[in-house]
């Protein structure tokens, strides 16, 4: 249920309506709106019995919210929500690119891929530290060493990280690293992870799981954000169909489906999403033609020595010719915004 109050509504008037949703031992969360506030009721609303809110001084009138999902909905939300990490937002009209190697393999190859991801104009730089691999035989990742390299990787360079964490143990210290913490495909359902990462006061990047619904992406959002962490950034990355000629089915119209179901901004990865450099650019374009509040992609100094998804990455050449493509739709894509107003 949320709960619009009128434009004219005082601070007494909302705490009054607050009081009465605590009192019954539901969580009341206040969003400030253009002209007027918002007050979200969490939990289980038939506590509330007859609560008599419509005609409480203040209140403009009530909605239910028919998603099982409460926080991460648009009724709950109305408005786009943008991320800001430390000053680089995502959302809101420009589109983010985070870019980098699969995984980190030596302080030489990150400091590489920043210089490069930098120059190019991405703003963070991904990395995994951790790898969750379908084998056990894998490259499996640097873990500490790895999230240290991308801490120095940052101070030169000054983008923002953003690194994977697969384990509920590793989430203080990938926080006390990191700018945001990617939550992976295989971990969206990983209700004792999410609970965990949405304690730790950073970003979080959750990827859409290999085969999940929409409605249980958006659920996983909810998990987290429930813990407090109303930052929670949706990557829609492939899923599993019985298509073989790309390693997943990139979901495009999920980008549209999530802007209408959420408020949450919503970024693609062409890079897992096909599982082939030369698709990378077409699906770039795509996912900014949908709308996409952003971009993570996969970019190596030299793919063809890569320890992990070499395949699917960009040479630094490759990837300098989407980041000039991508520029170029993203700022004609906000011109005909801005005209069609």
């Amino acid at each position: 249920m949320v709960i619009i109050m009128n434009p004219d509504a005082s601070r007494e008037n909302i705490n009054e309506v607050i009081n009465v949703i605590e009192r019954a031992g539901l969580t009341a969360k206040v969003m400030e709106g253009a002209s007027q506030r918002i007050i979200g009721v969490i939990g289980d609303k038939t506590r509330l019995g007859a609560a008599p809110f419509d005609a409480m001084d203040g209140v403009e009138s009530t909605v239910n919210i028919s998603k099982s999902y409460k926080l991460a909905s648009r009724e709950f939300h109305p408005t786009d929500s943008v991320i800001d990490v430390d000053g680089v937002k995502i959302g809101g009209g420009t589109p983010a690119v985070m870019a980098g190697p699969c995984a980190v393999e030596s302080k030489e190859q990150l400091f590489e891929a920043a210089d490069i991801v930098k120059e190019a104009g991405a703003q963070f730089l991904r990395g995994g530290a951790y790898k969750p691999r379908t084998s056990p035989y894998s490259f499996q990742g640097l873990e500490e060493i790895g999230l240290k390299y991308l801490a120095e990787a940052r101070e030169r360079t000054g983008l923002k990280v953003v690194t994977e964490v697969t384990v509920v143990e590793a989430v203080e210290k990938v926080a006390y690293y990191a700018d945001v913490l990617q939550v992976g495909a295989r971990n969206m359902q990983n209700f004792g992870l999410l609970k965990e990462v949405g304690k730790c006061g950073k970003p979080i990047l959750l990827k859409r799981g290999l085969a999940a619904t929409l409605d249980e992406w958006l659920n996983a959002a909810e998990y987290i954000m429930n813990e407090g962490n109303p930052d929670v950034i949706l990557c829609e990355r492939g899923i599993r169909t019985y298509e073989t000629y790309t390693r997943n089915t990139l979901d495009m119209s999920a980008v549209a489906a999530v802007k209408h179901l959420s408020h949450l901004p919503i970024i693609v990865d062409p890079s897992h999403g096909t599982g082939k450099w030369r698709m990378v650019r077409p699906m770039a374009y795509a996912a900014i033609a949908a709308g996409a509040d952003g971009l993570m992609m996969e970019m190596h100094p030299n793919p063809a020595k890569a320890l992990s998804d070499g395949p699917q990455s960009l040479t630094p050449e490759h990837y300098r010719e989407v980041m000039a493509g991508v520029a170029k739709l993203a700022a004609f894509m906000k011109n005909e915004h801005l005209l069609g107003a």
